[in-house]
């Protein structure tokens, strides 16, 4: 298993000066940054220019779910200020996520992109997904939409650490990111699916989405050094 550091840290702020500050503190004790909706729609887009100056990969986390022609757009914006990862709801449609992909590329032109395709968010349960209509339980729609995601050429999908299994069983190739990931003891918050960054490892994420149990600890530095060291152990078997 690769020793780089999978902790992805989720700016999760209103403004673009505590999240840039937050993550040039980090920097030396995480793997990358995430860029999500309260950002990208407040200080905007140029947000992730100025994060990814700070040398680590930056994941824009933009959701998208629209017609392919937009979302090609949408996604090749994205890349052209430096998004190494962009996510899209796999629930758009292979013809969508391979516009997302084209488009992606097409921006990123110097520097290697993938689109990250969202499977079932960490906030539902198997009821949430009845009552839009899908059947069967969380594992079986994430798999059928990581099948459908590999047929679209992404890298990777984002999906629960409960689900990975499922996952690496349809399509083994994807790279594989979870959120909703909290260290032991730590409150859920708004996550219906949630594990431990070692458990997280055990089952074989490659990249671990981390918000509130660092950027609001009242140490984050040490916080995400305490993160880190538990996934040694885990890589280590311990």
């Amino acid at each position: 298993m690769s020793e780089h550091n999978p902790v992805i840290v989720a700016l999760d702020y209103p403004e673009a000066r505590a999240a840039v500050e937050t993550a040039r503190l980090l920097a030396p004790h995480v793997g990358g940054f995430k860029v999500g909706l309260e950002l990208l729609t407040g200080p905007g887009p140029a947000t992730v220019a100025a994060i990814r100056e700070i040398g680590l990969p930056v994941f824009v986390d933009a959701k998208l779910h629209d017609i392919p022609n937009t979302v090609r757009r949408a996604a090749r914006n994205l890349g052209a200020i430096g998004a190494r990862w962009v996510t899209a709801h796999a629930a758009g449609g292979a013809a969508m996520l391979e516009a997302a992909r084209e488009g992606l590329e097409e921006g990123a032109a110097g520097h290697t992109a993938g689109i990250l395709a969202i499977t079932v968010l960490t906030s539902l349960t198997g009821a949430d997904l009845a009552a839009t209509g899908v059947s069967g339980s969380p594992g079986r729609q994430v798999a059928r939409l990581s099948r459908l995601a590999a047929g679209a050429g992404v890298e990777g999908v984002v999906c629960s650490v409960k689900e990975l299994g499922d996952v690496a069983q349809v399509a083994p190739g994807l790279t594989r990111v979870t959120p909703g990931i909290r260290p032991s003891g730590a409150d859920t918050h708004d996550q219906a699916r949630v594990e431990s960054p070692a458990e997280a490892i055990r089952r074989g994420a490659d990249w671990l989405v981390i918000g509130r149990a660092i950027t609001r600890a009242s140490d984050p530095v040490t916080a995400a050094v305490a993160i880190a060291d538990e996934i040694r152990r885990a890589r280590r078997g311990g």
